[in-house]
């Protein structure tokens, strides 16, 4: 999978997260108590300018545990690239030591015995003493923060809030820029109402006016840091209207759009841009495809896939970073600018573990501030796991099991769809399941849980779509998240076959017979983005079942058959 170039350029790799030197050692300094704030921040600073980025935090405000994924399947060129190596392989690209608090942070490899010795990751207070940190060190006229988007969704109190929780935390926190992706699903109405009030700049360069065909949002900004000008191009998910309710926002057009890309490039340095930055809501191998063909991009500042590197992918002279999940990680990348191009660049991913990083007192409070109306809601136990629940995944997490078994009794039907999205927390067994962490698996604007027949063939179709949406060979043809999840069914799936041919050997489980094209099934789902869609909400739905199941025990899901990857 690796060659010895790769190999040996990783190995040299460890200052990403330690510092030079000290990654064999991180095991043993925790043991000795030596896992201190400083050492996780401290980095030998580099140049005269500092970008900070966050990503993909998912409303997720307070500290949380998040599983990495154990599948991260890449296809055609970027097969056993970054961000697609797992495990046992991650470890050896990147000469991470198993069992270590980096270990723990970036794979999923012993996730529960590391979870109850290194503790949680994030919220936001953390995240705000990092910021402050680096600004106070670097001088605030020197760093820019920067929010790569999907900020506003993905739990109760942003739900019912139309994300005002996190706007007021995130306003407080101060980014100079912004874009986003699952902010949309707000709608049209509630998003400009925000954007036109928001201290800083929405940058959503691929946003067009439907009617008029012309720039929805500013395209790009220019900045003084550093001494330097610094161009940061805004570039939202582009295939938003797919992936979400077309009808939520039905006055924009979105799409990768790179030849727009390419001339802001080109205004951007015509008017004296010494470093351009894109922050991007691509996804990571349609960045890593854009950085190969749009010459003169610096940075880019990558999100939506959710992938968390230790050091950055380099394309084409552009520095790829990718900054994970749920306020799980801050990327610090400090850059070298000298006579209008950077000679240097120093860069660290900052895992924020909870237990260590100081909360910031300030945003403490705030985010106590937001929550409180909602507190004794959000703490209401529902049941106990003794299952790890996950969603991460290319395939199968445990989390949507427990969706699809829901689906499947209390809307009593044969076969069950739970969508692929990437956000959503985990639970280690034995810890209690609350109000709040099931919002944080489905909590979003659209989400009755339908009841209806579909054919074998529609189903299959289904399947064979989203596989298309997640293998595509040519990046901007992939569209969505993860495999959406199946429950009552079973299949096999050749991820490098073409679309049409993917999905073979669909099972009804129930009953272990074939599925039949011209047959019609029950199915149960939520989050079609078609609109009218009735049904009752998801998190009523999976509530009913754990009110009736208040030990959730799930079973090796083997439903899922991958073949030759």
């Amino acid at each position: 999978m690796f060659s010895r170039r790769e190999f040996l350029m990783a190995a040299t790799a460890t200052s990403a997260l330690l510092g030079s030197g000290m990654a064999g050692n991180w095991s043993r300094l925790l043991a000795q108590q030596g896992l201190t704030e400083d050492l996780l921040l401290g980095m030998q600073p580099k140049g005269n300018l500092t970008l900070v980025h966050i990503t993909d935090i998912h409303a997720q405000l307070k500290p949380i545990y998040f599983r990495e994924p154990s599948i991260n399947l890449g296809i055609g060129d970027v097969e056993g690239k970054p961000p697609h190596v797992t495990g046992a392989d991650f470890l050896k690209l990147y000469n991470i030591q198993p069992g270590s608090p980096d270990a723990y942070a970036l794979t999923s490899d012993d996730f529960v015995n590391l979870a109850k010795s290194y503790g949680r990751f994030g919220g936001l207070d953390r995240v705000a003493t990092v910021i402050k940190r680096i600004r106070a060190e670097r001088g605030e006229e020197n760093v820019l923060l920067l929010d790569g988007g999907d900020t506003w969704q993905g739990s109760y109190t942003s739900n019912i809030t139309e994300g005002q929780d996190m706007i007021t935390v995130m306003n407080a926190l101060n980014p100079d820029a912004m874009t986003g992706h699952w902010e949309f699903t707000y709608g049209e109405d509630r998003v400009k109402e925000v954007i036109e009030s928001l201290p800083f700049s929405f940058l959503g360069s691929n946003i067009y006016d439907s009617e008029w065909d012309e720039p929805a949002f500013e395209p790009w900004k220019m900045f003084e840091r550093g001494g330097s000008k610094v161009a940061v191009i805004g570039q939202a998910f582009p295939y938003t209207p797919i992936a979400n309710p077309r009808w939520m926002i039905p006055g924009w057009s979105f799409g990768i759009r790179e030849e727009d890309i390419a001339t802001h490039v080109e205004d951007a340095r015509s008017e004296g841009a010494d470093v351009v930055v894109l922050l991007s809501h691509n996804g990571f191998d349609v960045d890593r495809k854009l950085a190969s063909r749009v010459d003169g991009i610096d940075v880019i500042l990558t999100g939506h896939t959710h992938d968390a590197l230790p050091e950055p992918v380099i394309i084409n002279n552009t520095l790829v970073i990718a900054s994970g999940s749920n306020g799980k990680f801050v990327s610090r990348v400090d850059l070298d600018v000298q006579d209008g191009k950077i000679a240097g660049y120093g860069y660290r991913l900052i895992p924020i573990f909870s237990d260590v990083i100081t909360p910031d007192p300030e945003m403490a409070a705030l985010i106590d501030e937001v929550r409180a109306p909602y507190e004794a809601e959000l703490g209401r136990k529902l049941g106990t796991t003794e299952s790890l629940l996950y969603r991460r995944g290319n395939f199968n997490g445990t989390f949507d099991d427990l969706i699809c078994q829901a689906l499947l009794e209390e809307r009593d039907a044969q076969i069950a769809l739970s969508p692929g999205f990437r956000w959503g927390t985990s639970l280690l067994p034995g810890q209690d399941i609350t109000f709040e962490d099931l919002h944080n698996a489905c909590a979003m604007t659209y989400p009755a849980a339908y009841r209806s027949t579909m054919t074998g063939q529609m189903l299959k179709d289904i399947l064979e779509d989203v596989g298309d949406n997640l293998f595509n060979k040519d990046p901007y043809y992939q569209q969505g998240g993860d495999m959406v999840r199946v429950g009552g069914m079973g299949y096999t799936i050749a991820p490098n076959k073409d679309i049409g041919e993917r999905i073979t050997d669909m099972t009804l489980l129930a009953t272990g017979e074939a599925i039949d094209p011209a047959k019609d099934y029950v199915v149960a789902g939520w989050a079609s983005v078609n609109e009218g869609t009735e049904g009752p909400a998801i998190w009523d739905v999976v509530e009913s079942h754990i009110t009736k199941n208040p030990t959730v025990k799930l079973p090796d899901n083997q439903s899922v058959k991958v073949v030759g990857i």
